[in-house]
């Protein structure tokens, strides 16, 4: 049978989501934990690969298991179980044939900016520059649809297409932050950080926010902005379509 995990984590003390040589990672916790409390080995695979320091408010994962097993009880057991930066929230019955990776509609994550001294600097990246978000929103239209994303993918990532349909970008003050929101149905490595890179440049007056379309059809890392650090970075939402829940 196969079946769903809905979790979150705070990925401050996790080398990202994969399961790597002598690195502690996120999914390793969750094997780790799920084949303990479940006496069977379990080897979860995820919805996407979030890199060391990224963090996600919404991960999925799907993994099979033999037996049957109550939610509510599992939940509380691994809870205790894994560290206190690890929380799972829900399982879900799904089809056998279902993964959280490939049948993923839509992925949405979140960076947030700070322009003053923020208790919460440690997920947020400090920009002491004034900022023209009207510009910079303008720069995020050129982002929208599907387009080859290569300006703003890490080198040599063996991806069968750098082709990602975006459905939505924006920047928006909330509550003291610039929160920088992208929604698409695929992400390359490094993707999300380069562009607010790229963005930021923009909102300082760098480059223009026209030149960033003129960036992504060159297909060429070097002329995209410097990637921002990962301790900003959400991943927020994952979106599946209904038919795939039992």
């Amino acid at each position: 049978m196969r079946f769903f995990i809905e979790l979150s984590y705070v990925g401050t003390n996790y080398h990202g989501w994969q399961v790597q040589p002598n690195a502690n990672t996120v999914q390793a916790e969750i094997n780790k934990a799920l084949s303990i409390i479940l006496n069977t080995k379990i080897e979860v695979v995820g919805a996407g690969r979030t890199d060391a320091g990224v963090h996600a408010k919404q991960m999925f994962a799907h993994f099979d298991c033999d037996e049957e097993f109550d939610f509510h009880t599992t939940i509380i057991k691994l809870n205790s179980f894994l560290p206190n930066d690890i929380a799972v929230h829900s399982f879900f019955n799904v089809k056998d044939d279902a993964s959280s990776r490939f049948d993923a509609m839509s992925r949405i994550y979140n960076y947030n900016i700070v322009q003053k001294k923020s208790p919460f600097k440690k997920t947020a990246y400090f920009v002491h520059k004034p900022l023209d978000i009207i510009q910079m929103n303008l720069a995020c239209q050129s982002l929208l649809g599907r387009q080859d994303f290569t300006s703003f993918s890490k080198a040599n990532t063996q991806t069968f297409t750098n082709n990602c349909n975006v459905m939505s970008a924006s920047c928006q003050w909330y509550d003291g932050e610039l929160i920088f929101t992208i929604k698409a149905d695929r992400f390359l490595r490094n993707m999300v950080r380069a562009i607010v890179g790229t963005l930021l440049d923009v909102g300082i007056g760098k480059i223009k926010a026209e030149q960033v379309r003129k960036i992504i059809a060159q297909n060429d890392r070097c002329m995209a902005g410097t990637s921002v650090p990962a301790n900003a970075l959400f991943l927020s939402k994952i979106e599946y379509p209904k038919d795939i829940f039992l």
